[in-house]
């Protein structure tokens, strides 16, 4: 029994839709770092309201006591991360950078309101989502020269 053929060419541009480069003036780059950042420390607020696991090993809800500094903290955190994405992402294609954003300032609020550390792990956590986001780049900006260098020697030749 023969398989039925697709009538339908299959496109390998949308494969990484994602990945462009976000041009355009700074308030929009500036809308989107605050969007995705309050989006962020809202969802990891959600997350710090229950446990998540079993009591032995899961993380805990939201610890007691104030939580207003630590969802200021990864705010200041998630924006100062969303300016170097949007930074690099004007340059080069970067891919998903709402996600690489959304997902490192979820998970540092989440993990503060769970434990409520003190401000030099805070920093350590930033630290950690800061290096995570120079890796990204870093891949997104080899990626970039790689493409380059291989465009100019298919010109040269």
């Amino acid at each position: 029994m023969d398989l039925p053929e697709t009538t339908y060419p299959v496109d390998t541009q949308d494969e990484h839709e994602d990945e462009r480069l976000r041009s355009g003036p700074l308030w929009r780059h500036a809308l989107w770092a605050a969007i995705v950042t309050a989006a962020g420390v809202t969802l990891g607020w959600l997350g710090a309201l229950f446990r998540i696991g079993p009591e032995e090993y899961g993380l805990p809800p939201a610890a007691p006591g104030a939580l207003w500094p630590y969802l200021l903290a990864w705010a200041v955190i998630g924006l100062a991360l969303g300016a170097i994405l949007r930074f690099v992402a004007a340059k080069v294609p970067v891919y998903s950078p709402s996600e690489v954003l959304l997902g490192t300032v979820m998970i540092g609020t989440r993990l503060s309101l769970g434990w409520r550390p003190e401000p030099l792990e805070v920093a350590g956590l930033a630290a950690a989502a800061l290096f995570l986001v120079a890796v990204w780049c870093a891949v997104a900006l080899r990626g970039a020269a790689v493409v380059r260098r291989s465009q100019e020697a298919s010109g040269v030749a």
